[in-house]
């Protein structure tokens, strides 16, 4: 069961990969500032996750509208991430969850894609300012995708 609607957002500090760098992506220096939404996502160059993304960031000026940033996360490296970021021209931060902390943190694992492994399953939160999840969502299955108008308004309310 995914973390709660109305609990305390476990914070966590990850690594990311830009042109920079590896910088720290970590969820509470939004705090205070900016609501986030975290999309939890299977694997980087796969069809469905490509999607997500991709369609997320060509609509990233909606969420910034919003006063929301978006972070993606998955058990890729950074440097994994960055290289198909690169390739699909997304725009999001992408955070790498390499250790497996976060997604056991926010209870969604998915236990075995395609035999690989242990994975991210595919969720999305919305996080206020203050830190505490105000929209939690896991898909019943990695090919389905979160209601992305439900997090919408979820932002809207919390503007």
């Amino acid at each position: 069961m995914p973390v709660k609607v109305g609990s305390k957002a476990p914070d966590f500090t990850l690594k990311s990969k830009n042109a920079a760098g590896l910088v720290d992506v970590t969820l509470s220096a939004n705090f205070g500032k900016k609501n986030t939404v975290l999309l939890f996502f299977p694997a980087a160059f796969t069809g469905v996750c490509t999607k997500e993304l991709c369609d997320i960031s060509a609509g990233l000026g909606q969420y910034s509208s919003l006063n929301a940033a978006v972070i993606g996360l998955s058990v890729d490296t950074p440097f994994a991430q960055e290289a198909w970021a690169k390739q699909e021209k997304i725009s999001i931060t992408l955070a790498s969850d390499l250790d497996k902390k976060v997604i056991k943190d926010y209870d969604v694992v998915f236990p075995n894609l395609a035999g690989i492994g242990a994975t991210a399953a595919r969720a999305a939160f919305v996080i206020d300012k203050q830190g505490i999840v105000q929209y939690a969502e896991q898909t019943p299955s990695p090919k389905d995708l979160p209601d992305f108008d439900a997090v919408k308004k979820t932002l809207a309310r919390l503007v």
